[in-house]
């Protein structure tokens, strides 16, 4: 075998040899760090609270949804915590979606479960006056709500009342019955010498030459013939013999006291005289009846 051949082929052998060796050298190394970039890149980074596909943090009012590796928005009625959407309580509400909290009820409104999107407001004879209710209250007696969403209740007003709870409206006291303050719970009777109409608000004390007796009337009645009423809270007093009392009479009336007048009013006018004397002749001085001087 030539010499110079046998070297050539054993220096190509070594050659390929050592060749191999850097190829086998290299290919470890380029996998080396292939694998290498590929264990960086699946290292655990927990993105449970963040957009898994692009592990950025997701924005305010939005939670990580594992099952789509995305962000979603928080629905109306919650709002989002560090991890997660939570439900509004109960007084709370959030109208619009991937808000990052939930509002409270105002006065006169309220929401008596979670994740409300709203708050409705108070029935009348109900109220609130606090923000954030979950219940509204009932009015109590002697107060009333007429509206809708009412922060207070009103006291019933002078002449009505409310015996419930949950009144909407006051009653007006029945006719010979009234309710002097306010706030009132029950009407009382008017007092003897005393009458309330049905359109009348209050009591009222009867006019003179009228009475009543009786407790809770509508009204007054008349002092009758031959009778007088001094005060509007006695039975009527028969009238002496030797004096007059027409009906409505608050006093008797005596003849002495017509004469008198009579002579008064003769001088001022002595045309009447004839008629006066008449008067007195037809009465025969037993009594002077309904005589008075406008009659003469």
């Amino acid at each position: 075998m030539n010499t110079r051949s046998t070297c050539w082929r054993l220096g190509a052998a070594a050659a390929c040899f050592i060749g191999l060796a850097v190829a086998q050298m290299t290919t470890s190394e380029i996998s080396s760090t292939i694998t290498l970039t590929l264990t960086t890149a699946s290292i655990d980074v927990n993105c449970s609270a963040v957009n898994k596909s692009l592990c950025e943090a997701c924005l305010p009012g939005t939670f990580s949804d594992n099952a789509t590796e995305s962000c979603i928005c928080c629905s109306d009625g919650s709002c989002v915590n560090s991890s997660d959407c939570q439900l509004c309580p109960q007084g709370h509400y959030q109208p619009l979606a991937g808000q990052q909290s939930c509002l409270p009820c105002l006065p006169g409104f309220y929401t008596n479960s979670t994740k409300s999107a709203t708050c409705w407001a108070c029935e009348p004879g109900y109220y609130s006056n606090e923000t954030g209710a979950a219940a509204c209250r009932e009015c109590g007696k002697g107060y009333f709500a007429s509206n809708q969403s009412s922060s207070s209740c009103e006291p019933c007003p002078s002449g009505s009342f409310c015996n419930t709870t949950k009144c909407d409206s006051c009653a007006a006291c029945p006719a010979g019955e009234e309710a002097v303050g306010i706030a009132s719970i029950k009407c009382v009777s008017c007092h003897p010498g005393m009458f309330k109409g049905p359109s009348d608000q209050m009591c009222r004390i009867c006019s003179p030459g009228d009475y009543q007796v009786r407790w809770g009337e509508a009204k007054c009645d008349t002092c009758p013939e031959n009778h007088y009423c001094p005060s509007p809270d006695i039975y009527p007093v028969e009238c002496p013999q030797d004096a007059f009392c027409p009906a409505g009479s608050t006093e008797p009336r005596y003849c002495m006291e017509t004469l008198f007048s009579a002579k008064q009013e003769i001088l001022v006018n002595s045309q009447r005289l004839p008629l006066f004397f008449g008067i007195l002749f037809l009465s025969n001085w037993s009594s002077c009846y309904n005589f008075t001087i406008s009659e003469m």
